[in-house]
């Protein structure tokens, strides 16, 4: 008789609610600083949405730019965005099927330290240098549908050293890290472009893992803001979109 009654106990409605509580409270995001300014209160999280959409209005230009121009320059600082939205526009644009493929283009610069020699063949030596721009296709496409377009060829991700002799037509072509290229090889980069195509730059002129004095990002965005058909959009420190603390450390770093 005991045991029914506890159980009939623990089927009452008003039972869980009195012993059963949330593991996180519910009164807003997740927050490092603990403070109440708008931008704390954001989830620490975001989901993936389908159709991006602009976090500040030099992101709004810079994917505007995109849309109306066939050669785009972004620069600014790590976590503005700038490689995620030319790799979601690329994304678009495949689906869209205003273009045939998408060509993605990364230096195979090391960061500071040297690794020595990496196993495996050509692609699995790329492979560290070019994750990237894999982790930013595989949250657009998935998994399995980026293997499939990487095996049919609609995708193709290369080194800059390989760039050298060809015409892209009919492509969506995203250089990242231009900041550790050379001016030599951001205007080999450039004139590979072809009919029907789009081509948009992006980096951090003051991360460059190059000596002192050899990217040629700054004087090539420099020359092109002047050509009309061409747009240099610079994002800055109020544009960034990761964790808050990344704009506050931009600042005194």
């Amino acid at each position: 008789m005991a045991k029914r009654s506890a159980r009939q106990k623990f089927r009452e409605p008003a039972y869980h609610e009195a012993n059963i509580h949330p593991l996180f409270p519910q009164t807003g995001g997740w927050s490092p600083l603990d403070d109440d300014t708008p931008a704390r209160r954001e989830t620490r999280d975001r989901k993936y949405v389908k159709n991006i959409r602009a976090m500040s209005p030099v992101q709004q230009q810079l994917i505007e730019a995109i849309d109306e121009r066939a050669v785009v320059l972004a620069l600014g600082p790590a976590g503005t965005g700038k490689t995620y939205l030319a790799v979601a526009k690329a994304v678009e644009a495949l689906e869209a099927h205003r273009v045939s493929r998408i060509v993605l283009s990364r230096p195979a610069v090391e960061a500071g330290e040297s690794l020595g020699f990496l196993p495996g063949d050509l692609q699995d030596k790329l492979a560290p240098y070019l994750r990237p721009l894999y982790d930013a296709l595989t949250e657009r496409l998935g998994t399995k549908r980026l293997k499939a377009l990487l095996a049919e060829g609609a995708i193709e991700i290369a080194p800059v050293a390989y760039m050298r002799g060809r015409t892209l037509n009919d492509c969506f072509i995203v250089i990242d890290e231009a900041q550790n290229c050379t001016y030599g090889q951001l205007k080999m980069l450039l004139t590979r472009l072809g009919w029907r195509s789009t081509m948009v730059l992006t980096g951090d002129p003051d991360q460059t893992d190059l000596l002192k004095g050899l990217s040629g990002l700054s004087d090539i965005a420099a020359r092109l803001e002047r050509v009309p058909d061409i747009s240099v959009i610079r994002l800055s420190d109020g544009d960034i979109v990761r964790h808050p603390l990344v704009a506050g450390m931009l600042t005194v770093l």
